[in-house]
Order: C-alpha cells, then structure tokens, then sequence
C-alpha cells in the first residue's frame, strides 16, 4: 500500500493554519523533523544523580532533541517562513525583506526562490557565518551588509517597509510564529502528550512564543491534558533577558543568538511566566562544550546556538531544579555545517601520515589505546 507523500507543514497541519482551502502553499518539504532520544548523555546524567547507579528507574532521564537542523535550509526559520512567503504571495506581494544573523537570510532566500519572487536580506558585516551567508547568495538574495548589529537591521527593515513594496518576513511577521508553531504539534503527535520541560535558544523570542502557542492550542482543545514548563537560554554575552532590559552591543559566538532587543520579547515573557519556567545564561565556553558534547556523544552535529537549550537542560537537571523521571524536549535550532568555521576551530587537526598500510596501522592501534 502506498504511504501519502509528505508535502509540508502547511498541508500537514492546513486545518490549524490561517489558510484556505485552496490557498496555494510555498514549500521545500520542511517540518517533519526528527525527534531524537538521547541515549548517552542521558546515562550519564542518571550516573551523576545516582551516584554513578542508574537503577532507580523513578528517577530515570528522558532527553529528546528536535533536530531543526534537517529542514530543507538547515534551520527552523523554514517552518515559519513557508507561511509568511505563503501569504505574502496570496496578498500579490513581489518582494520579501528581513533582518537576519544568518538562518533567516538563507530560509528567505531559499523560499522567494521557491515563490519566484525577490528577497532583500539585511545582514550584519563581518557578523554572519559562512555557511548561511553562502545560502542567502546562492539562493539569489539581494544581500545588504550594514555596518550594525542585527538589532540596527531590525530597525531599518521595519522603517524601509513602510514606504517600499516589500513585505517583511522576521518574526514580527504573525504568520512566522503560525508556522513554527507546528513543532509543538509534531512533538505532541510523536509523543503522544506534551513534554515535562521544553528548552529552547532565546534570540528574538519567536520561537519560544511559538512552541508556546502551539502546546497551548492542543491544550485549549482538549487533545492533551498540560502545557510543558518552557526554558529558554540565552548567551551571556546577548542576553536581554536576564538583565532586563535590551543588550546594546550583543556579542557572542553562537550568532543566531547574538540579539540584544528581542522583538518578541512580550509573548516570550508570558510564555515563561504563564508555563513557570525561567531563562538562564551560558558563556560561550559553555555553549561550545555543549556542541561538542552532542556531536561526540550522541552522533548530532547542530550549531552553537542550538547547543545551548542542551547545556540548560544538562545544568538544570544536575542542579535539580529539572527533577529526575521528566520527561524533556530540547530544540536543536540549526544544523552544525551552518557554522563550519567555529566547529573547525575546536576540533583536532587530521594526523597526517603515509600513505602507507603500516603508516595507518600504526595509527590506528595508537589512538585505540586506553580506549577499552
């Protein structure tokens, strides 16, 4: 029997969506990500709690990563972007624009492609890594690097639309936060209830908001019986949040974070506030040894800034404010090859030898020593 094929979020989900019957969806494939247990870094944990004994099975870890990283750009801009390109092409738009530190750049890119319309991507000099850069200008995006942070971006772009025929497709745009939402729905499906805890990487906010709506819309429904606590974390360096109020020169290595003025910073607090969650802050060492962690451990290359929801959920379980037996969602927000520059950087340079069979033995019988 043949199985449907999957055509999108958009059709997956048409009924929870602002959008007709007939409307006409711009897509690459993208939802229908994979939501991956973890294994490893979950006994470990178990062994730290249980004074290296994992066998009291009431205090057993369920880890689960949502690996955004493998939607059609590599990110989970594509769930939202495909509504608002969606809707911006019903309406007869010709034009697109954002502001971006990358992912969003790439995604609308990739989707005006898709749409056969423009995209005008505004982008911090010097601030972006090359992976997604690399996106936005193969896809064909009029690329603008201004001299400013992503926040000065943000602003231009709200200010530019108001007097040019471009529609904006950042987060502010309503239909970003309807397409992300489809997450929470995907986790609920897969899982068959919400999770105890979700953590997330906070930049400018829509993400969180979104999962937020999307677990508050099955609950209000009636087709599960909770809402999750949301986490969200932010890089010391970039982060608004916990210091109250908007960070002038955000800085930090994981540059899909690097945002000092949210723009959804209000449905961000209410989602915390209203699920009794709470943000907290990482330093960039933190959130590397955090990267390197999942990729060394479980096998899942994601970007820095993705890490982050991973080194939350790692900290808060040991300091027991996460408590042993929940049941934890973290969102990987963007693949590892996004940022091959970072990753190179605290990795091991390849042992270069002979192109010999004794060259290669010798080789291998040295790095496998001590590790039985």
């Amino acid at each position: 029997m043949n199985t449907p094929r999957y055509t999108g979020l958009i059709d997956r989900y048409r009924d929870r969506l602002p959008v007709r019957e007939d409307t006409r969806a711009v897509s690459l494939g993208e939802g229908n990500t994979p939501l991956i247990r973890l294994q490893n870094i979950s006994r470990d944990l178990e062994g730290h709690l249980h004074g290296k004994s994992a066998n009291d099975l009431t205090k057993r870890i369920e880890i689960y990563v949502k690996y955004e990283g493998l939607n059609p750009t590599g990110s989970f801009k594509d769930r939202g972007m495909t509504m608002a390109v969606t809707q911006a092409v019903a309406e007869g738009s010709r034009a697109i624009i954002c502001a971006s530190t990358g992912n969003t750049s790439a995604s609308a890119a990739a989707y005006a492609a898709r749409a056969g319309i423009t995209a005008f991507v505004l982008i911090p000099e010097g601030k972006i890594a090359l992976g997604k850069l690399a996106q936005a200008m193969m896809h064909g995006a009029i690329v603008l690097q201004i001299r400013g942070n992503f926040d000065a971006g943000m602003q231009l772009v709200k200010e530019v639309a108001e007097s040019a025929p471009v529609t904006i497709v950042n987060s502010i745009n309503p239909y970003r936060i309807q397409g992300q939402k489809t997450a929470a729905f995907e986790i609920m499906d897969a899982l068959g209830h919400p999770p105890d805890y979700h953590c997330l990487p906070v930049g400018n906010a829509g993400n969180i908001s979104a999962y937020w709506l999307g677990y508050t819309e099955y609950y209000r429904d009636g087709v599960v019986g909770k809402r999750p606590v949301m986490c969200g974390y932010q890089a010391t360096g970039a982060a608004p949040f916990l210091r109250g109020h908007p960070v002038e020169n955000p800085e930090t290595v994981a540059t899909a974070i690097r945002i000092g003025n949210p723009q959804s910073w209000e449905t961000a607090a209410g989602a915390q506030q209203e699920s009794g969650g709470w943000f907290d802050e990482f330093t960039d060492e933190e959130i590397l040894a955090a990267q390197r962690l999942l990729a060394q451990k479980e096998g899942i290359f994601c970007e820095p800034a993705s890490a982050i929801s991973l080194a939350g959920a790692m900290r808060d379980i040991k300091s027991g404010k996460i408590p042993g037996g929940s049941r934890i969602v973290c969102t990987l927000t963007g693949h590892g090859l996004k940022d091959p520059d970072t990753a190179i950087a605290q990795s091991t340079s390849p042992t270069v030898i002979n192109a010999e069979l004794e060259s290669v033995r010798k080789a291998i019988l040295e790095n496998l020593e001590g590790t039985t």
